[in-house]
C-alpha cells in the first residue's frame, strides 16, 4: 500500500492541490471584480474628483462664485 507514495506520487498530489487552489483563487477574484465597487473605475473617479477639487477651491476662496458656476457647468 505504501508503494503508491514512491516515485513522485506525493509531488503529483502537491501539484494538484496547487492547481485546485489557483482555480479557486481565480474564481474568487473574478467574482470580487464583477461585484466589487463600481467607483473604482477611472471614468467614474475623474468627474467626482474634479468636482471635489472645484468645491475645495471655491471653499478656500481661490475662485469666485462666477468661476465656480462656469466650471461646474463644464463638469
Amino acid at each position: 500500500m505504501m508503494m503508491m507514495w514512491d516515485g513522485g506520487m506525493f509531488l503529483y498530489m502537491i501539484f494538484w492541490v496547487l492547481i485546485v487552489g489557483l482555480i479557486i483563487y481565480a474564481v474568487i477574484s473574478l467574482i470580487m471584480n464583477a461585484f466589487g465597487k463600481r467607483n473604482d473605475r477611472p471614468e467614474g473617479k475623474g468627474e467626482d474628483a474634479a468636482l471635489q477639487i472645484l468645491k475645495e477651491r471655491f471653499a478656500r476662496g481661490e475662485i469666485s462664485e462666477e468661476e465656480f458656476e462656469q466650471k461646474y457647468k463644464l463638469l
